[in-house]
């Protein structure tokens, strides 16, 4: 069955469909046939999956480095990050040598940082999810790779980004976990923004489960799968 595709270029809107066998992202591709910047989703939750084309707003991902653990610290500190990313008492310094066991590669986490021209914004972690034992029996494949994001700064959250921001996140992921079918999600089951921007990058919502918090407690959180073959081929 044929996936109608939409991709707004400037002030054209293209429209073409996704053949039976064809991700979206290579129908996108070839709908408008840029030579500039490639197709980004805007929204790929209704029955037509919308792109853009930002010929002005580049949003890419790098891998983090020590320099940037003072941001990392900032971003987990902000309010709007730290409603859904509790660390409960740490410190500030044990929040940085956390994240600094990821780029070290003493963990099996790798991190990201999020850049919107350049400017360092936010943050990416990835992991299998079969490298947390614990956390594997819970999601739908040990194979799966799981991925948590946060656009720290404040200035630039709230703009549509974060469809992008895992987009840039699954360029890098597809070279680096090439037999991955399935990329996995668990948000808060409260934090209905996150579960939108999921919706809108290509994710489905599955079951709801608890997860367990470090403190002792658990989370409600929602299972959400991405069809890689789908959805970026």
């Amino acid at each position: 069955m044929s996936v109608p595709v939409v991709v707004v270029d400037r002030d054209r809107e293209l429209h073409g469909v996704a053949r039976p066998g064809e991700s979206w992202a290579a129908a996108a591709r070839r709908t408008c046939a840029s030579l500039h910047a490639d197709p980004e989703p805007v929204d790929l939750s209704g029955e037509v999956k919308r792109f853009v084309v930002d010929h002005d707003t580049r949003v890419t991902t790098r891998a983090m480095t020590r320099g940037d653990l003072d941001d990392v610290v900032a971003w987990r500190r902000s309010e709007a990050v730290e409603r859904w990313w509790s660390q409960g008492e740490l410190a500030d310094a044990d929040i940085a040598e956390k994240y600094a066991e990821r780029v070290d590669g003493r963990s099996p986490t790798r991190m990201w940082v999020i850049e919107v021209n350049g400017r360092s914004v936010g943050f990416v972690q990835d992991y299998r999810i079969g490298d947390y034992p614990e956390y594997a029996v819970l999601g739908p494949d040990p194979d799966a790779i799981g991925v948590d994001y946060a656009i720290g700064a404040d200035q630039w959250r709230g703009r549509g980004l974060g469809p992008r921001v895992l987009w840039a996140w699954m360029q890098r992921a597809r070279s680096r976990f090439p037999e991955a079918t399935t990329y996995f999600a668990a948000p808060d089951h409260r934090n209905a923004a996150s579960l939108r921007v999921l919706a809108k990058a290509g994710f489905a919502e599955g079951l709801w489960f608890d997860e367990p918090q470090a403190g002792g407690g658990v989370t409600t959180v929602v299972g959400c799968t991405l069809d890689v073959p789908t959805v970026i081929g």
